[in-house]
């Protein structure tokens, strides 16, 4: 049974940082590539960030280019995502997903985590 754990998210100042886990059990993700997803409230889920199984590719939304960096460590079989510089317009709920390509649309993923919220305020 593929389950997924999710955590790191919270309340932060603008500026902040946070990093969010995606932990895996059931399963080992090193055949799959990992997605990160977001929706703010009223909004649909985009896209934030994807690695590929190998993590020799990455791809980022522009608006989070230069501050968040999505990672995998395989020995832990967990994947990260390192978010810097917040802003308020980060604030939403956040997913890990797992596809078999990296892809930035939702449907080209299979498997996804509970979601995890992330507040970014004054």
């Amino acid at each position: 049974q593929v389950q997924f754990v999710e955590s790191g998210g919270g309340l932060v100042q603008p500026g902040g940082s946070l990093r969010l886990s995606c932990d895996a059990s059931g399963f080992t993700l090193d055949y799959y590539a990992v997605g990160w997803f977001r929706q703010a409230p009223g909004k649909e889920r985009e896209f934030v960030a994807t690695i590929s199984w190998n993590g020799g590719s990455t791809d980022y939304t522009d608006s989070v280019k230069g501050r968040f960096t999505i990672s995998r460590e395989g020995a832990k079989n967990t994947m990260y995502l390192q978010m810097n510089s917040l802003k308020p317009e980060d604030t939403a709920v956040y997913y890990c997903a797992l596809g078999d390509i990296p892809g930035t649309t939702a449907s080209m993923y299979d498997y996804w985590g509970q979601g995890t919220q992330v507040t970014v305020s004054s």
